[in-house]
C-alpha cells in the first residue's frame, strides 16, 4: 500500500525510494547537497532506518561509501545532483566496479524535455558510466500513473538486488525530478511500512561430483603445482581451505599482502623480493606445470612478469561467477564453484597421501627462495644507517596493533608495504584500491572503512595521494579510530625509481611533480591530532602512542628525501638481482 503525502507536494513515489531502501537493508547513504535531488535526500533524512551523511565534494564522497561499502560488505548509497557532480562519482565508480564492490548510486536529472536546452546543471545522464556499472536504470518522470509507480518500486528492486549478485558492483538509478523540490511547512512525509520487496535468493555454485573427481585425478598428475592468490578482502574460511590445500599437496601458495593471506604459516611472500633475480636457472627451478588462481588482481610486477615468460603447462582459475581475467596469458580452464569448498575437498584428499609422501622439490624450492629472501632483506636493513621512507615504514608496520585494519594508497606505499609483509601472529585486515590502481580517493576511502568499524584503521599514503585527495578529510564525520601514515617526500618518488622516467631531464617537474606542502594545516583544519618524525627517533617516540585509543583521529607525517630514498631502494634491488 502507497500513503500519499499530505498536499503532495514531493511525490510519493520518490518517498518510497527510501522505504524500499530500509526494507532491503541499504540503510548507509552518503549524500551531496543540490536542489534537484533534494526530494531523495530529505526522504533519506528523514526516515528513522536510514543513515545518512553528507559530503560535499561528490569524489570524496563516493569513494567514502566505497570504503564502507568495503569494510560492511554490505549496499552503501550514493545520492546527487544533476550535472557535473554526476561526473565526480566516475572514479569511485570504477574503482567499485573492477574491485566487485556493491555501490547504488541514485543521481537526480532533470526531466527528458529539458536535456540539451541550455538549462543549467545539465548533461546527458543516462548511462553515463558506461560499462563501469553492472546495470544503468532509467525512472520515468512522470510519477502520478499506477504503471509508473510499479516500474520504479521494481527497478529499486531489481538494482539493489543486482548489486549484491556475484561479483558485486554499484549499479546506477538516474531519476528525473520535477520541480517543487521541497515540501510545503507543514507537509509530512509518511513512509510505507511495507513496501513491496522482491527477494533474490542465490545458490552456492558446489561442482558435480563426476566434474570434481575429473580435475582431482588429473591433479594428481602434475608434480609442480603452484597457487597463487590475487586481492581477496579477510576471509577465514578461504585462507584455511588454502593454507591447508597447499599444505598436505606441498605446493607453494603464492601471495601478495593484499592477498590477506599473511596469518598463513606457509604463505611464500617474498617473491616480489626473489623474483627480480636475473639468474636464468633459478626461474626454470621456480616454473610451475599446473599453475591455480583464485582472487582478483596480483600486485607484484615481478611475479607478473615471471609467470607471462615462464608459463605453466596448464592454468585453471577457481571463480564461482563472473568475468575471468587472464593476466598471465596463461589461462586454460575456468572452473565455476565456490573457491573454499574447492579448496577444501583438494586439502582433505592430500592429506591422505601427505604422510606418506617425500619431499616436493619443486615446493621445498620456493620455500628456500622465501627463506633466503627474508633473511638477506632483514640483515640489509640492519646494515643501514641512513633514515629513508622505506624503513620509516618497516618500524610502522612492526608496529601496527593487532587486531586492526591496514589501507594502504596506491604508487610507492603498496609496494613498501607488499616488500614488508606483516608479522603473521598479528590479525590484520589488508585492503587497498587496486581495482583501477589510482590515487584519488585512497584517503576517503579509508575514512569510510573506519566509519564502518570500531577498530583502528591505519592508511600508509604518499604525499600526492594525500594532498590530491584532502577533501576525502573536509567533512564532519572523520572517525577516531582513523590513523593516517604519511610519507612526505615532496613529490612522487616512485618516478625516481622507475628507470624510465628517472633518465629523463625533465623527470622532476613533469613526472615527479615536486611540491613543498606539509599535512601539518591541514590537520588543524580537520581537527586531526598532528605528528611528525625526521629522524629514527622521533619516529620511535610518536609510535609508542600514536596507536593508543584516541578523542580524535591522528596523523604522522614522516619526511624523508627523494634522492635518499631512490638510492636505498636501488641498493635493496641489487641484493636480489
Amino acid at each position: 500500500m502507497f500513503v500519499l503525502l499530505l498536499h503532495n507536494m514531493i511525490l510519493q513515489p520518490l518517498v518510497d525510494i527510501a522505504a524500499i531502501c530500509a526494507a532491503k537493508n541499504v540503510t548507509e547513504f552518503v549524500v551531496s547537497s543540490g536542489s534537484r535531488c533534494a526530494p531523495l535526500t530529505l526522504a533519506l533524512v528523514r526516515h528513522t532506518a536510514i543513515r545518512t551523511r553528507t559530503i560535499s565534494d561528490e569524489r570524496a564522497a563516493a569513494f567514502v561509501a566505497l570504503g564502507m561499502a568495503q569494510m560492511s560488505g554490505n549496499v552503501v548509497g550514493l545520492v546527487c545532483t544533476s550535472g557535473s557532480a554526476v561526473l565526480n562519482y566516475a572514479p569511485a565508480i570504477s574503482e567499485a566496479f573492477y574491485q566487485q564492490i556493491p555501490l547504488l548510486v541514485i543521481t537526480a536529472d532533470r526531466p527528458p524535455e529539458w536535456i540539451e536546452q541550455q538549462d543549467g546543471q545539465t548533461i546527458q545522464q543516462q548511462e553515463v558510466y558506461g560499462k563501469h556499472v553492472k546495470a544503468s536504470y532509467q525512472l520515468p518522470a512522470d510519477y502520478t500513473h499506477p504503471d509508473a509507480v510499479q516500474f520504479i518500486n521494481r527497478v529499486l528492486n531489481e538494482a539493489i538486488n543486482l548489486a549484491q549478485v556475484y561479483p558485486c558492483g554499484p549499479v546506477h538509478v538516474n531519476v528525473p525530478i520535477r520541480e517543487p523540490f521541497y515540501p510545503e511547512e507543514n507537509e509530512i512525509m509518511q513512509f510505507d511500512a511495507q513496501p513491496r520487496v522482491i527477494e533474490e535468493i542465490s545458490h552456492s555454485a558446489s561442482l558435480p561430483r563426476p566434474a570434481y573427481m575429473n580435475l582431482a585425478n588429473e591433479w594428481l598428475t602434475f608434480s609442480r603445482k603452484m597457487l597463487v592468490v590475487g586481492q581477496v578482502t579477510p576471509d577465514l574460511e578461504l585462507r584455511n581451505a588454502l593454507y591447508a590445500c597447499c599444505l598436505y599437496n606441498q605446493m607453494p601458495l603464492v601471495a601478495d599482502l593484499i592477498s590477506n593471506m599473511h596469518q598463513a604459516e606457509n604463505a611464500i611472500d617474498a617473491h616480489d623480493l626473489f623474483l627480480m633475480t636475473t639468474d636464468e636457472q633459478t626461474k626454470k627451478d621456480l616454473q610451475p606445470d599446473l599453475l591455480v588462481t583464485v582472487g582478483n588482481s596480483v600486485l607484484s610486477k615481478n611475479l607478473k612478469t615471471f609467470l607471462r615468460k615462464y608459463k605453466p603447462k596448464q592454468h585453471w582459475h577457481v571463480q564461482k561467477a563472473g568475468k575471468v581475467a587472464d593476466p598471465f596469458g596463461t589461462l586454460t580452464r575456468i572452473i565455476r564453484t565456490e573457491p573454499a569448498e574447492f579448496f577444501t575437498k583438494l586439502g582433505e584428499q592430500g592429506y591422505f597421501e601427505f604422510m606418506n609422501q617425500q619431499p616436493n622439490a619443486f615446493a621445498e624450492a620456493w620455500l628456500a627462495q622465501q627463506q633466503n629472501a627474508r633473511e638477506r632483506f632483514v640483515d640489509f636493513f640492519k646494515n643501514t644507517a641512513h633514515f629513508t621512507e622505506f624503513g620509516a615504514l618497516r618500524h610502522v608496520m612492526q608496529a601496527l596493533p593487532d587486531d586492526s585494519h591496514l589501507h594502504l594508497a596506491n604508487s610507492m606505499s603498496v609496494r613498501y608495504a607488499n616488500f614488508l609483509s606483516l608479522e603473521k601472529n598479528k590479525k590484520i585486515g589488508v585492503w587497498s584500491n587496486r581495482g583501477t590502481s589510482g590515487i584519488d580517493g585512497c584517503t576517503a576511502t579509508a575514512v569510510g572503512a573506519a566509519l564502518q568499524t570500531e577498530k583502528i584503521v591505519t592508511l600508509i599514503t604518499g604525499d600526492v595521494a594525500f594532498f590530491y585527495d584532502r577533501n576525502g578529510l573536509w567533512h564532519n564525520y572523520l572517525p577516531n579510530n582513523l590513523r593516517i601514515v604519511l610519507i612526505n617526500n615532496r613529490g612522487g618518488a616512485i618516478f625516481k625509481m622507475i628507470d624510465g622516467p628517472a633518465r629523463q631531464p625533465e623527470a622532476d617537474e613533469y613526472f615527479q611533480t615536486r611540491q613543498q606542502l606539509t599535512a601539518e594545516r591541514t590537520c588543524a583544519d580537520a581537527q586531526i591530532l598532528y605528528h611528525k618524525a625526521e629522524n629514527d627517533a622521533e619516529l620511535k617516540a610518536v609510535l609508542e602512542t600514536f596507536f593508543a585509543a584516541s578523542e580524535q583521529a591522528k596523523l604522522l607525517e614522516i619526511s624523508s628525501y627523494t634522492e635518499v630514498n631512490a638510492a636505498f631502494f636501488r641498493e635493496m634491488k641489487k641484493q636480489f638481482v
